[in-house]
């Protein structure tokens, strides 16, 4: 198996934006492994030093968007020394609007997270996700604005966070043979539930993966192909009695699965 193709997000905030560019420039590569490292808060050269040698042991290529000019220009000067591939997003726009608009920047980390309604009405979206994430308390089914069922290991807790952080509440709910889904699936807009379905296979290979990384055995029955296929029969029953939209995630990033989502309701509602 091949390595993965590591990219590292390196802000002085959160590093959402980035983490957009990121993923929407990766996508015209087509299917590549890629995988994406976010550190947020770095905002002194110490941090900048301990990324830089892991992100050259990690043949890792790095995007950074340090708004403090010292931190940036310090960023760039180490990482060519270190001969690391790097794209700073920042410094080209900031340079572009003071020249725009007359004066300098501001230089100050985090001014798009100020307490304003919109960042609040995020914040409630990411805590809704957590506290009913993987059918922790049903009654968030009930007063979500999407719910995601599937079984274990379709993406339903990162695709709940990744469109949390877009605004939505999300609440995910697993589907377990041995478990009856709780009543609430049945009674909301099925138009708002999404049922994510894998190829067994590739469903059979995550598995196999995930228990590896845990250190246990492969031969464990979750990772079983004819208990993959159990459950998948039970996901079928489920979501055809809810009536809901499914998404294939067998090949599918989570961005793409939540553009995907998104597309959908805006058509629909």
């Amino acid at each position: 198996m091949t390595e993965p193709h590591l990219i590292y997000i390196v802000s002085d905030s959160l590093g959402e934006t980035a983490e957009a560019v990121v993923w929407a420039a990766a996508s015209q590569f087509g299917r590549l492994d890629t995988e994406v490292e976010q550190f947020s808060f770095v905002r002194d050269t110490k941090k900048i030093d301990e990324l830089i040698v892991s992100a050259k042991k990690n043949n890792a290529f790095v995007v950074f968007t340090l708004v403090v000019k010292e931190l940036s220009r310090y960023f760039t000067v180490e990482a060519h020394k270190a001969g690391i591939p790097y794209v700073d997003l920042m410094s080209s726009m900031i340079s572009g609007l003071s020249s725009f608009f007359g004066k300098e920047s501001l230089g100050e980390p985090g001014l798009s997270h100020q307490l304003n309604e919109d960042y609040f009405r995020k914040i409630e979206s990411i805590e809704f996700a957590v506290k009913y994430d993987d059918g922790k308390d049903p009654r968030g089914i009930l007063k979500a604005d999407i719910v995601l069922v599937g079984v274990s290991r379709t993406s339903k807790t990162p695709l709940s966070q990744f469109l949390a952080v877009k605004k939505y509440k999300v609440a995910n709910v697993p589907l377990v043979p041995e478990v009856n889904p709780p009543d609430e699936l049945f009674q909301i807009d099925p138009k708002r539930c999404f049922g994510l379905r894998i190829d067994p296979s590739r469903l059979n290979t995550i598995r196999m993966e995930r228990l590896a990384a845990l250190g246990l055995d492969g031969r464990a029955n979750y990772a079983n192909i004819n208990r993959i296929h159990e459950e998948l029969t039970y996901f079928d029953k489920i979501v055809n009695k809810i009536g809901c939209p499914i998404i294939d995630v067998s090949y599918r990033a989570v961005e793409e699965t939540a553009n995907e989502i998104l597309k959908y309701l805006h058509e629909v509602l």
